[in-house]
């Protein structure tokens, strides 16, 4: 019968049992809670008398001996927390105490490596995890396929932060290792898919809403026609621009000061980002001033561009500092961007088309199929939504599918400038304003007494006049003249 103390009810559990002198066996249970048949692998893992012993401090966990590391997850961030280790000892000997003194010889010149290890991309299969946990449940394993995150001492708080990404597989491990010994030891791997295998809404299996994929669907067709003709049709791509600005701003607004469901907070970012749109075409049409709207969409690629840079590891450096210098960086490289297009504005006016409305697509086809290229913009929107995200480390896995979305991007970005700079090479810079045009085309015929239009009638004139000859009877005129000319 499990008793208190020696046993343990997780999924990735262990136990670690001390052997008395003169021990050869020693018997491991292992059932189900409910009777329910289940699968699962095991992994034996052996210490000496001087590897450290994990978990052998703990102070907060059930285990008299906990070698485990628990997690836990959000839509943002996964954390893990694991017991302090001790150093080694032989058997039968008392294990050394805890929190006596903090000497060279006690638990406190222990230091913590933390690993993560990647599954592979939409591969949610019990085959795929077995077989990774089996790689990386020991030391060697771990450090020959895993991933070195950070070190962390004794006198460090035993837990660490990461960006959770739903449905990609992370198996995570801490070996604590000996300096003065030069020994180390495994904690027991855990992994997370940071979502449910067991909901049926927004599951591991059902991670794609449908208001997910309609809007980013509508917003990649949106993106592929930018990227090939934004700079010709003009009003288009100012829409598509005002309508990525307004929306991203307001959604995170509405997040961050109210409690409304994700849904309806997508329907009404979708709505407000039409109107910014609208806004937008409309201050070009009435003003006609093409500076103040290429300086928008100077700051929709500075955006893109300052996420991209921070999407890289310079992140880790950058972030881990303070919030305050990951704004400040990211600002800068945001306003310095549109400073091009002051000199070059139709030239930054293309690549913007093509760079942004690449990305779109990229964002349209991670709405079926997951690729960590969609982080690029995620990880600032959660930075916006939570608060403690800078103490979390963003690594996300690039594999196959990712290299194959970064080729398409770039192809696509090519493509779209290479074409909109010949086809608009002998063309204006800008198309005019259609107000500025009119008022223009009205005073002309104001003052121009030869042009054809100007004896033309107004308007409403012209249309009385044509309402009158259809409810007017028309009266004969009698006889008819010809007349000669």
């Amino acid at each position: 019968m499990p008793g208190q103390g020696q046993s343990l009810t997780a999924v990735d559990s262990g136990l670690l049992s001390p052997l008395q002198p003169g021990q050869v066996s020693l018997s491991l249970f292992l059932s189900s809670p409910d009777g329910d048949t289940v699968v699962g692998t095991g992994v034996i893992l052996p210490f000496s008398g001087a590897d450290p012993v994990p978990g052998a401090c703990n102070m907060e966990f059930n285990l008299e001996i906990d070698p485990n590391v628990y997690i836990h997850y959000n839509l943002y961030e996964t954390t893990i927390r694991f017991a302090p280790a001790n150093i080694g000892y032989e058997r039968g000997e008392t294990p050394p105490a805890c929190d006596q003194s903090t000497a060279t010889n006690t638990r406190w010149r222990l230091q913590y490596d933390v690993y993560q290890y990647f599954l592979p991309e939409n591969d949610l299969s019990e085959r795929s995890l077995f077989s990774a946990i089996q790689a990386v449940a020991d030391i060697q394993g771990m450090m020959a396929n895993g991933k070195w995150v950070m070190r962390l001492s004794s006198s460090d708080v035993s837990m660490a932060l990461f960006n959770s990404i739903p449905g990609q597989g992370v198996i995570y491990s801490v070996i604590v290792r000996d300096p003065l010994l030069n020994t180390s030891a495994s904690y027991v791997p855990v992994h997370t898919y940071a979502c449910s295998f067991t909901s049926t809404l927004d599951g591991c299996y059902t991670l794609g809403k449908i208001s997910t994929k309609l809007f980013f669907t509508i917003s990649g067709l949106a993106g592929l026609f930018v990227c090939f003709f934004g700079h010709r049709y003009f009003k288009c791509e100012l829409f598509c621009m005002g309508f990525s600005f307004a929306a991203f701003f307001f959604f995170v607004l509405i997040t961050r000061t109210t409690d409304l469901n994700y849904d309806i907070c997508l329907a009404l970012s979708a709505v407000i980002g039409v109107v910014g749109g609208v806004l937008l075409v409309m201050s070009w049409w009435r003003f006609g001033s093409v500076m103040a709207c290429i300086i928008v969409v100077g700051l929709m690629l500075g955006f893109l561009i300052a996420s991209t840079v921070l999407f890289t590891p310079l992140d880790s450096a950058i972030s881990q500092r303070s919030d305050v210098v990951f704004w400040a960086t990211f600002c800068c490289i945001m306003i310095i961007v549109p400073l091009f297009f002051l000199r070059w504005p139709r030239e930054g006016n293309i690549i913007t088309c093509g760079v942004v409305g690449g990305y779109a697509v990229v964002l349209a086809v991670n709405a079926y199929i997951y690729t960590s290229l969609s982080y690029i913009t995620l990880n600032i929107l959660k930075r916006f939504l939570n608060n403690n995200f800078s103490s979390v480390f963003t690594d996300v896995p690039f594999q196959t599918i990712d290299f194959v979305m970064i080729t398409v991007w770039v192809v696509l970005g090519v493509c779209g400038i290479v074409l909109q700079l010949f086809r608009e090479r002998s063309r204006p810079f800008f198309p005019p304003s259609p107000y500025l045009m009119w008022l223009q085309e009205r005073e002309r015929r104001k003052t121009n007494v030869l042009d054809p239009s100007h004896h033309f009638p107004p308007l409403p004139n012209r249309l009385l006049a044509r309402a009158r000859q259809l409810t007017k009877r028309t009266e004969p005129a009698g006889e008819h003249t010809p007349l000669l000319l």
